[in-house]
């Protein structure tokens, strides 16, 4: 299976744009397509919220950071601000995801892994 991106038209992938390439190249119907792209964020944002890592094999993980409370400051009036502890998530991208962006030559087991010819 080869999914082509040439259609995209904005440098944005939305999740409309990834249901519309599963109907167009699946052949899944439009509603199908758009309950699985939203299924599968769900399950990747409940996993984060709980505190689990998402690793997706050959494309990187998602991971939720604890900052700690640290003083900052307003740039414009040097005012001393604090900010607040708080969760963020984070993506690092795999090696073979970054290998691919660089163009290095990479396993064709890991390129077809990335649903690449």
């Amino acid at each position: 299976m080869q999914i082509s991106f040439e259609s995209l038209e904005t440098p944005a992938l939305t999740k409309a744009q990834l249901a519309d390439l599963l109907f167009d190249q699946i052949g899944l119907n439009k509603r199908e397509s758009k309950d699985m792209v939203d299924a599968f964020f769900d399950l990747v944002v409940e996993n984060l919220i709980s505190g689990e890592d998402v690793k997706i094999s050959g494309f990187g993980n998602f991971q939720i950071r604890t900052k700690a409370a640290r003083p900052g400051r307003n740039p414009r009036t040097g005012e001393l601000i604090p900010i607040d502890a708080r969760r963020v998530a984070t993506f690092h991208a795999s090696h073979k995801l970054k290998a691919l962006i660089q163009g290095d030559p990479v396993d064709e087991d890991d390129v077809t892994e990335l649903g690449r010819p």
